[in-house]
């Protein structure tokens, strides 16, 4: 061991997250087994590592072992700290993670590719390192030995190192890193795959106001591939919706499987998948023999399923009620290349979208949009270049540039792209060969002044000139009308978060105030001022929201990226008469000089009288321990 090169130092002046402080082999770490995990968090590949490093974490919690994420920017995007923490709460991921500004660490380390994971011993010596996905039995191998040899040597630390994770902010929409949406106006339904809460929401078609009610929710919010009623159907962060019949299928992205929920009973069955990651690239199954590896979306037409097979970058079929599940475009092999099926290539399509005679492609890693003709089964490219070109273009395709593009939908001929990476939503025309931004200024937000804007959106449905978006890092879904581009949040009126699950956290009781005295038939507004411990300041990276409800109903729902403090608000006017009002406040906190964040959610019940008389303004305060 001691023949192997001494491990660079990490250092403790770059951005350290989910952990209350630096760690460096120098101190903290002296006398651990660590595990360094070069990543980026676009790469599919380095999703699939996540499990092998929450399994290893857990085999060795009670050691004096360490997984470390060294998060190595491919995009520009994904070299922000707002953007590398919201990856890390989307992921649930429990290590802490040093952000690797300028690719030093990975320079220092030689690293050549995503992910690469380097072991290094309690000597501080590198073990070895291993790239790509696939290794979790010769990592725990190794880590065993790792950890044999130190206490052997009696350089073992005496027991596990103990510091602070965050925490992700229970949003007063209800939901949680949304990833796509469905809208079925034909039943009247709102279909939106809630991610991290592991469920489908299915709730009645917004109104022009956003306004929604909640149908039911399908799934109990555990991660499982339990199939049976909606109440105990189990998924595992789910992603792509389509109609299919009386059915909707659902890409249970983490469980590589695609389930069906019938939409009169709402039973939930597995009707592709074997609930365990393929490496199959060429299908010929049927069913649930057949292994899939992360479906991220899907697209209908007739009897035939499209799936955007992320994870080997491939387009695959699903043909039901036989079953059938094949590759169909796509070698597998990462790029981009055009031409037929069989031989063309992709780079982790994300999106799908019919149109006619043709699938349009939102293939991520390449921030191209794609389009295949059904009929001839070839594909061309209409925006994109390559694996590392990428920007925020507009204008002409052949020089306009995307960033990691998640989302495509069509309506009325007109292709609507959710530029992920650019937090944009831009119109393409594909006859013409141009694109041109709709929504977003190409920075995280939410609302500049009256102007949409959004954070990582990774979803779009267009219905009867209507866009949903799936506003993914913002905790919601926006409603776009195409003509005019009027927008508004969509509030899903009796969808609440599910209580939180494995964190000792509580959601604390409302705080009763005193009975006020309001304004009837004018807006008021409102001011909240919140109480910190000392050296906190409320977090300008995540979202804030709020929401306003008297016996039920929903008076207003707002979500604010970077917002003020005191928060500020305006409440629709209200008849004359008394209610009790329901205010939910959700964001984070951070303490000065440390890399982690607080979720604190403060609600307040407030009785209220409005009459002429009375004021047209209201404040609330809240202490957080």
């Amino acid at each position: 061991m001691n023949a192997s090169p001494r491990a660079p130092e990490l250092n403790p002046d770059f951005a350290w997250l989910n952990t209350d402080r630096p760690l460096t082999f120098a101190r903290e770490l002296r006398g651990h087994v660590v595990l360094l995990d070069f990543w980026t968090y676009c790469c599919i590949n380095c999703m699939h590592v996540l499990p092998d490093l929450a399994y290893l974490e857990e085999k060795y919690a009670a050691e004096p072992f360490v997984v470390i994420g060294v998060h190595s920017a491919k995009f520009a995007n994904e070299g922000a700290r707002q953007t590398i923490r919201a990856a890390i709460n989307r992921y649930e991921i429990r290590h802490p993670v040093v952000v690797d500004q300028e690719m030093a660490l990975w320079g220092e380390y030689t690293v050549r590719s995503w992910p690469t994971l380097v072991l290094v011993g309690a000597d501080r010596r590198v073990i070895g390192a291993v790239a790509g996905e696939g290794n979790r039995d010769a990592l725990d191998q190794a880590v065993a030995k790792a950890l044999a040899e130190a206490k052997a040597a009696g350089i073992a630390a005496p027991g596990p190192l103990r510091f602070e994770r965050e925490q992700s902010v229970r949003a007063a929409s209800g939901l949680a890193f949304p990833g796509k949406v469905l809208a079925d106006p034909e039943n009247g339904r709102l279909f939106i795959a809630d991610t991290n809460h592991n469920r489908i929401v299915v709730a009645t078609i917004p109104d022009a106001t956003g306004r929604s009610k909640l149908v039911r929710t399908i799934g109990a919010g555990s991660v499982g591939h339990a199939d049976g009623p909606a109440d105990r159907a189990t998924f595992h962060h789910p992603q792509g919706l389509a109609r299919m019949n009386e059915s909707l299928l659902v890409a249970d992205t983490e469980n590589h499987m695609i389930r069906a929920i019938d939409t009169e009973t709402w039973d939930v069955t597995t009707v592709a998948g074997t609930g365990e990651q393929s490496h199959d690239r060429a299908g010929g199954k049927r069913g649930t023999a057949q292994g899939l590896n992360s479906p991220w979306d899907l697209a209908v037409e007739g009897s035939t399923c499209y799936i955007a097979m992320a994870g080997p970058h491939q387009i695959w079929r699903l043909d039901l009620p036989v079953g059938l599940c094949r590759a169909w475009v796509g070698t597998g092999r990462e790029n981009i290349v055009d031409g037929p099926v069989e031989s063309a290539a992709l780079a982790q399509p994300s999106g799908l979208a019919l149109d006619g005679n043709h699938l349009y492609v939102a293939d991520s890693e390449v921030s191209a949009v794609r389009r295949v003709d059904l009929a001839a089964e070839k594909i061309e490219t209409l925006i994109g270049r390559g694996l590392f070109d990428f920007g925020d273009v507009d204008g002409e395709a052949k020089r306009a540039r995307l960033q990691h593009p998640l989302g495509v939908a069509v309506d009325g001929g007109r292709v609507l792209v959710a530029d992920t990476y650019n937090h944009k939503i831009k119109e393409l025309d594909a006859e013409a060969r141009t694109i041109r931004t709709l929504l977003g200024d190409g920075k995280p937000g939410s609302d500049r002044g009256g102007a949409a804007a959004f954070f990582e959106p990774g979803g779009l449905h267009a219905a009867d000139g209507v866009l949903y978006v799936a506003d993914t890092n913002n905790h919601r879904v926006v409603r776009v009308m195409l003509d005019g581009l009027a927008w508004t949040e969509v509030t899903v009126e009796g969808l609440e978060a599910p209580a939180p699950r494995d964190t000792g956290a509580t959601v604390p009781g409302a705080i009763v105030a005193e009975a006020a005295l309001l304004r009837a038939n004018a807006a008021t507004a409102w001011k909240v001022s919140v109480a910190l411990p000392a050296g906190a300041h409320v977090s300008e990276e995540a979202p804030t929201s709020v929401r306003v409800s008297r016996a039920g109903e929903v008076l207003l729902q707002q979500t604010q990226l970077g917002a003020t403090w005191p928060l500020a608000f305006a409440l629709p006017a209200q008849p004359h008469g008394s209610a009790d009002l329901h205010v939910q406040v959700s964001f984070a906190y951070c303490h000065e000089g440390q890399g982690v964040c607080v979720p604190a959610s403060p609600s307040w019940t407030i009785p209220v009288r409005f009459d002429d008389r009375g004021p047209e303004e209201a404040t609330l305060t809240a202490a957080v321990a």
